[in-house]
């Protein structure tokens, strides 16, 4: 949990109060390579903080194709945000990649942290906003990019993914060719 601490404190500042609910109020919670933490439909009712291993979010097309729209590795945070803020159901699903040690907490502890604790507002805040600059920024950016250039930044992004994810999740979240993707991979 020292890692949560961690990154909640490169946020805003823990005094030991807010220190002991945020141990408290976040359960761990391990969960086996193939798990879903999240499956369509459902209403995203956790935030969790990912302590060990590697997750995808995705979503399946109307031809029922699945489409991955992210990874996520150790010491980031995870949830469908759309459905996590607004607290609708998901279009998207979430799977481990690996076995898995998350800290989780759920929408209304974190919504009482928040008003309970200033300072995890602020934190809240600036996590919101962190996800909200970075879905847009790559979002826009991505539509224009070649195939070479969206393996590059994915690569800049997480450079051992090759050795931790299905070459088909990555061509998928490319939006390529398992073919097309052993060429790009070919020319590094």
């Amino acid at each position: 949990m020292q890692n949560l601490l961690q990154e909640i404190s490169n946020r805003c500042f823990l005094d030991p109060e807010l220190q002991q609910r945020i141990l408290n109020d976040f359960e761990l919670n391990k969960v086996i390579k193939g798990d879903k933490i999240l499956i369509h439909g459902n209403k995203a009712n956790n935030l969790y903080f990912i302590e060990k291993g590697i997750l995808h979010s995705y979503y399946h097309h109307h031809d029922g194709k699945q489409i991955s729209s992210w990874f996520y590795i150790e010491n980031q945070f995870i949830t469908s945000w759309y459905s996590f803020y607004a607290q609708k159901q998901s279009f998207e699903e979430i799977e481990c990649l690996e076995d898995c040690v998350l800290y989780q907490i759920s929408f209304g502890n974190y919504q009482k942290l928040i008003a309970d604790f200033p300072a995890f507002g602020n934190f809240a805040r600036l996590l919101a906003e962190e996800m909200l600059t970075f879905l847009d920024e790559f979002s826009k950016g991505w539509a224009f990019l070649t195939a070479k250039e969206k393996y590059q930044l994915l690569l800049s992004y997480f450079p051992d993914i090759e050795l931790r994810v299905k070459l088909g999740y990555i061509a998928s979240f490319l939006g390529i060719s398992q073919e097309t993707l052993s060429r790009l991979r070919a020319q590094k």
